[in-house]
């Protein structure tokens, strides 16, 4: 079976509908991967549920339904946020443990939530809080990680760690502290005998440079390591979320989950970066950004478009068509601090449209490629249209600050039909 990862763009299941997991975790379970996320809407940042989604090759996706939907009250009721969950199994119960952050949608009551299950593809039970000496865990963004003896954890903005007891249901011990001061969305992971610790800065939907700590022992002590991306790429345009060890003939390998935002529109153009991260004596590194590679042979493919096209507008509601025959086309392009959302519309011969979405065509960092691969249609002929929304990517920090696009450019400078 050949696998294959398309990164930054986004993913469908089996009914043709977007992949929606982000703050996302994978957990494998015999030849299968399953993919848990929030689940986005394009209006409202509120909790809407966490989806599940399983596949045997990162291609092909099923959607399983919502692992947790949302409650009729309480921490995950109406009004609340439900985001960066993650998926732990006991090594005592064989049961499934779920954490996730809580909040109100102010971000001022944060606290780690708490759900369980006895299968990964079916809706697990809302606990309450996640307890530490008969006390709420009141932190924000987190993640998980679970040591070679199955022993698990969870992490914390600013570089806290918290051992799990043998059902995952509690947490017993505050292994460390205040690692890393100012820091988010922590991830972890371990290679021959040292752990990795991942990190984000803190700039709201914007993606910045992560950086990393490694220590030989989770008491510490802990050493800053610098970055583990090129400086500059904004950790090639996302934010770490988790990282899970793929196995392979050889020995396992760490794969970096990279959530690459899109505020406002989460469900659509918000997309997942899966990449094969380098770890040897204590350094870490992602080289390179791979659009397209396989886990087996941790072997990056190239994709350049059969015809090649320009069209650059910022003007709303202008558009370009494309007519195709086949069964899926990808579309290439330009992403810069001025692009905006396109709408993308696929329509057969009697003009019913098949498929719609919008894609981002705004990163901090310019960039050059894939953009967009449609579901696989019926074989027949097509036409695509690709418009100017008028709309683009932007987010404040709680402080005010603004990031995101200063324009609404749509840029496509290529096509392939498959």
């Amino acid at each position: 079976m050949k696998r294959t990862i398309y990164n930054g763009i986004p993913w469908y299941d089996q009914n043709g509908n977007t992949v929606n997991t982000h703050g996302a975790c994978i957990v494998q379970e015999g030849e299968t991967y399953y993919l848990f996320g929030e689940y986005k809407t394009n209006d409202v940042n509120q909790y809407r549920g966490f989806s599940c989604y399983s596949t045997n090759n990162f291609t092909d996706w099923k959607f399983e339904g919502f692992a947790l939907p949302p409650l009729k009250d309480g921490l995950l009721g109406p009004g609340r946020i439900g985001e960066r969950v993650k998926v732990l199994k006991s090594k005592r119960t064989g049961r499934y443990s779920m954490l996730m952050h809580t909040d109100d949608d102010r971000y001022c009551d944060p606290c780690i939530g708490l759900a369980v299950g006895e299968r990964l593809n079916e809706e697990f039970a809302f606990q309450g809080p996640l307890l530490f000496q008969g006390e709420p865990i009141r932190f924000w963004d987190m993640g998980t990680f679970v040591d070679d003896d199955g022993t698990a954890y969870l992490l914390t903005h600013e570089g806290n760690i918290y051992r799990l007891d043998e059902t995952c249901t509690e947490a017993v011990e505050l292994t460390a502290q205040n690692i890393a001061p100012g820091g988010e969305s922590p991830a972890m992971f371990k290679k021959d005998g040292i752990y990795y610790l991942m990190l984000s800065n803190k700039t709201s939907w914007e993606r910045n440079d992560n950086y990393y700590f490694t220590a030989k022992d989770l008491h510490g002590p802990w050493q800053y390591r610098g970055l583990f991306c090129p400086e500059g790429s904004r950790t090639y345009n996302t934010q770490c979320s988790f990282v899970f060890q793929y196995d392979r003939a050889g020995g396992s390998v760490p794969v970096y989950v990279g959530d690459r935002w899109s505020f406002p529109r989460q469900a659509s153009a918000a997309t997942l970066v899966l990449l094969p991260v380098e770890a040897k004596d204590g350094k870490m590194r992602i080289g390179q950004y791979l659009p397209v590679w396989s886990p087996d042979n941790m072997e990056g493919e190239v994709l350049r478009p059969q015809h090649t096209l320009d069209f650059c507008s910022n003007i709303r509601d202008k558009e370009v068509r494309i007519s195709f025959e086949g069964r899926q086309i990808t579309l290439f392009g330009n992403t810069d601090c001025h692009g905006g959302y396109g709408n993308i519309h696929i329509y057969d011969e009697k003009g019913n449209c098949v498929h719609k979405t919008s894609i981002d065509f705004y990163s901090a960092v310019p960039d050059s490629g894939m953009r967009y691969r449609s579901p696989v249609l019926a074989e027949r002929r097509y036409v695509a249209k690709i418009a100017v929304s008028g709309e683009n990517s932007v987010c404040t920090t709680k402080s005010g600050k603004r990031y995101g696009s200063d324009d609404y450019y749509v840029h496509i400078t290529g096509w392939t039909a498959d």
